[in-house]
């Protein structure tokens, strides 16, 4: 397929990317804690796995799973990983003690749109997760889930001071329906947020559960299987951690961190996230490239494994190898 490069009349060729075969990793994840899209990912870096001086970028390092199977492929490339929830990086720091000790793993506490404050630039490889963790989702405590009855928290950084019971406590009627359409995309959010705001006199929402059974109870189960509180929590949790904002200020910057043929992949879980990365990528053809012409989909065999994949995408980026990072 040819296509004109932005700004010149000179045609280039774009072919499709060799998928390599599945990696056999030494380590077991259990089913609860797999990797999402982990041999998609592997597949994204593939060209790095004999590079003696590759550089790796997680910011949504997790429980580092991902970051295992990278470093097995390319076991000689030097990590900086950050993650915004503390849990993980204290988490981090003790089980990889020996690669953070040795200099081979960095781990910062921050947000990923943090990363260049930090000075960070020249990856190979760089990778962003931006569902929520299983960990976050089985921890009552967290409240990102409407299963596990907790605190109406949602924080991914929990020395933030917004948390969804203040959202849900303190937004005006309208902000609420903002949030619930823009973020949710519930398009008939009005009886919810009105019984919300009337409970509320009576009684604050502190409880995940509290929140879920008023939705249940206004809405109904619309679709056998799907709880009707889904895509309001989903709203709630991307507003309490500015995460659409944060995704679309960031991703530009770090396809600027790329070396010269350097790859960005990034996971999303919902169409509001896939769009902007989308659109993004599409726009920055005149630094690279996305190298799959459609997007990637979890396989059947992962679907089996980890229901929780069922909505993830992979895109990936990769910065052009005559691309000079002083031009941008």
């Amino acid at each position: 397929m040819k296509k004109y490069k932005p700004g010149t009349g000179e045609k280039i060729e774009r072919t499709e990317e060799f998928i390599p075969p599945k990696v056999e990793l030494p380590v077991e994840f259990s089913h609860e804690h797999y990797p999402v899209m982990l041999q998609e990912v592997l597949a994204a870096f593939y060209p790095y796995r004999e590079k003696t001086d590759a550089t790796y970028f997680d910011g949504t390092f997790g429980r580092g799973g991902h970051y295992m199977a990278v470093k097995y492929t390319v076991p000689s490339m030097k990590a900086t990983v950050m993650d915004q929830d503390l849990a993980a990086v204290k988490y981090g720091n003790e089980r990889f003690k020996t690669e953070v000790e040795n200099g081979a793993l960095r781990i910062i506490h921050g947000n990923f749109s943090q990363f260049s404050d930090h000075n960070l630039k020249n990856f190979d490889m760089m990778l962003l997760d931006l569902g929520v963790s299983s960990p976050q989702l089985d921890q009552a405590e967290r409240g990102f889930s409407f299963y596990h009855d907790g605190p109406l928290d949602m924080r991914m950084n929990q020395q933030q001071g917004l948390t969804a019971e203040v959202l849900v406590n303190t937004a005006t009627e309208d902000e609420l329906i903002r949030i619930f359409k823009e973020y949710g995309e519930v398009y008939r959010p009005a009886r919810v947020v009105r019984a919300i705001v009337q409970d509320r006199k009576t009684k604050a929402f502190q409880t995940t559960a509290s929140l879920a059974g008023l939705i249940e109870r206004v809405d109904g189960w619309q679709v056998k299987g799907h709880h009707p509180a889904t895509k309001y929590f989903m709203a709630l949790r991307l507003a309490v951690n500015s995460e659409l904002e944060v995704v679309a200020e960031t991703i530009p910057a770090m396809i600027q961190a790329l070396k010269p043929g350097g790859r960005l992949a990034v996971i999303t879980f919902h169409s509001l996230e896939d769009r902007i990365v989308k659109n993004i990528f599409r726009d920055s053809e005149e630094f690279g490239r996305s190298v799959y012409k459609k997007v990637v989909v979890p396989s059947q065999e992962e679907l089996d494994l980890n229901t929780r994949s069922r909505s993830a995408k992979l895109r990936v980026f990769e910065r052009s190898a005559q691309d000079e990072q002083g031009k941008l």
